[in-house]
């Protein structure tokens, strides 16, 4: 159903697999996160405290009555939770560390209503970043990143890290070609587009959570799915 990270009788930390929405767009029962979580823990009330997009594997945690969900966001409102990713991301990235430091809103110019971009009437965003790895495969130059945001806004990591001409491997809406998603959602991607996009879903993992909550510190890691461990590790 999902691997569990830690289990207690107010929490449960989940590493969630990538492809798995957060919350159901079909009846199937198992099409969810939260649907899962549901038949899981029977009589508790599973409360998301942070989301996933659908690709994006990793640490999602899960208050198991109000009292705690109330407690866990009002940190993650006040931007006291440390949040950590790993990215692959096209290209070699030149600098070893950097901050990104650009406004989001939406894309007026795109046919994807969800999708936003880099303007100046944007939202204040923040997504420091380090290289882990530069490596070669026969399709291309690629780097691994750890990224960390430092604020919140809808797919920051992959908005920044595609301005500045590194997209991450196999973001269908970010990557350079707003058809693949489009072709995506509508169940019509071609082989070839599958070859374009190199992997099943986009090479970004919330590796770690930490907070500090009831006077402790807590801290959740979860490793990253074998598909992108093993593009990550070729040589």
């Amino acid at each position: 159903m999902f691997d569990i990270i830690h289990e207690d009788a107010e929490l449960l930390v989940i590493n969630k697999p990538a492809g798995l929405v957060c919350h159901p767009t079909k009846a199937d029962i198992y099409s969810s996160l939260i649907s899962r979580l549901r038949l899981y823990l029977e009589a508790a009330k599973p409360h998301l405290i942070n989301r996933l997009d659908r690709e994006t594997s990793g640490v999602v945690l899960v208050a198991k009555d109000d009292r705690a969900a109330r407690e866990l966001r009002r940190i993650w409102e006040s931007r006291g939770v440390r949040k950590e990713y790993l990215a692959i991301v096209h290209g070699h990235v030149r600098a070893e560390h950097g901050v990104i430091d650009l406004p989001l809103g939406k894309d007026p110019h795109s046919a994807v209503a969800i999708k936003d971009w880099v303007r100046a009437d944007g939202a204040s965003s923040q997504t420091e970043f380090c290289v882990i790895r530069r490596f070669t495969r026969s399709e291309g130059n690629f780097t691994s990143l750890r990224v960390a945001p430092r604020t919140g806004r809808k797919h920051q990591i992959r908005i920044h890290l595609a301005h500045g001409g590194h997209p991450i491997v196999g973001d269908k809406l970010y990557g350079g070609d707003e058809n693949l998603y489009l072709d995506f959602v509508k169940g019509r991607l071609t082989a070839e587009q599958h070859r374009r996009l190199m992997l099943p879903n986009q090479a970004l993992h919330a590796a770690c959570l930490r907070f500090v909550w009831r006077d402790q510190e807590w801290l959740f890691e979860a490793e990253p799915e074998s598909w992108f461990a093993q593009f990550a590790g070729a040589k």
